[in-house]
């Protein structure tokens, strides 16, 4: 009896282990789409703290940043942005 219980040990550590990646990729995918926070309305513009760059700034980053930085860039759509409507979250502290 002990003989055929070892022969499907493996068979179900196989199936839980195939169950727990289902589980946990399905936990990143709902986590991966929830919604963005939304902006604070009342920050000043870039226009605005930048006053003496007419031509504006960009806010590339050539410096090591945290990643939370570059989650907030991300959030903020800071690739697509164009002066002079670009947040203030796109540059750093």
């Amino acid at each position: 009896m002990t003989d055929k219980l070892n022969r499907f040990w493996p068979l179900i550590a196989s199936i839980a282990f195939a169950a727990l990646l289902a589980v946990n990729a399905a936990q990143s995918a709902a986590t991966q789409k929830e919604a963005r926070p939304a902006l604070p309305t009342n920050a000043p513009s870039a226009e605005q703290v930048f006053a003496d760059a007419p031509d504006g700034v960009d806010p590339m980053v050539t410096g090591p940043v945290s990643a939370a930085f570059k989650q907030r860039q991300d959030a903020a759509n800071c690739d697509s942005a164009v002066w002079p409507n670009i947040p203030m979250v796109c540059y750093p502290d």
